[in-house]
């Protein structure tokens, strides 16, 4: 069973509110993460500067994450690349004891009930530590994928391809055209005739 490379081992920061620690990491053993046109390649270095602070419900995380994706060009479907740099906060929570949740939940102080809904969004909005363990892959991956360019250019002002030719409009004349087809007669268009000419 592969080890998660997305964990992070925080046992070095005191449980006190305003401990601090920060660390350089770099993760290059994962899958690749993005879209078809634009991604991150499989164990492309990530790099991510770290900072965790413990505060009293948890730790927070705050990052910056450095890393590249390649892909093609939406318009005439050149190599690109593309440099990012994003960053993430998000704090993970404590998971308490769960005889110590039941002390605290007095009988007499009910809390306002909470649709089903509400409650799934809870649970996807939450983060918790996994003993002195992090899981910094979802933040990653939010931080990576929700800022990539869904139609990345090789440049601002690129024509794309020519639709008739597929040529590259860059490399053609100013005045290329082609003549406009009929398409009455597309179905005769390698038609040879009677005698062949």
């Amino acid at each position: 069973m592969n080890k998660n490379p997305f964990l992070f081992d925080a046992h070095d920061l005191p449980r006190r509110p305003g401990e601090m620690r920060e660390y350089e990491l770099t993760i290059d053993t994962h899958e690749a993460m993005g879209f078809e046109v634009l991604s991150i390649a499989a164990d492309e270095p990530i790099d991510i500067d770290l900072r965790i602070e413990s505060v009293s419900e948890g730790i927070l995380a705050t990052a910056t994450v450095r890393t590249q994706a390649l892909g093609e060009c939406g318009r005439c479907l050149d190599p690109v690349s593309y440099d990012i740099e994003e960053s993430f906060q998000e704090l993970y929570e404590y998971v308490e004891d769960p005889r110590q949740a039941r002390k605290k939940s007095k009988a007499g102080k009910k809390k306002p009930a909470k649709s089903e809904e509400d409650e799934d969004l809870d649970e996807d909005l939450l983060r918790q530590m996994d003993g002195e363990m992090m899981d910094l892959d979802g933040p990653i991956r939010d931080a990576i994928i929700l800022n990539l360019p869904i139609n990345p250019l090789c440049s601002h002002g690129c024509a794309g391809l020519c639709p008739d030719c597929g040529v590259k409009r860059s490399e053609l004349p100013a005045d290329h055209e082609h003549a406009p087809s009929n398409i009455r007669w597309a179905g005769l268009e390698n038609w040879e005739g009677p005698t062949g000419d």
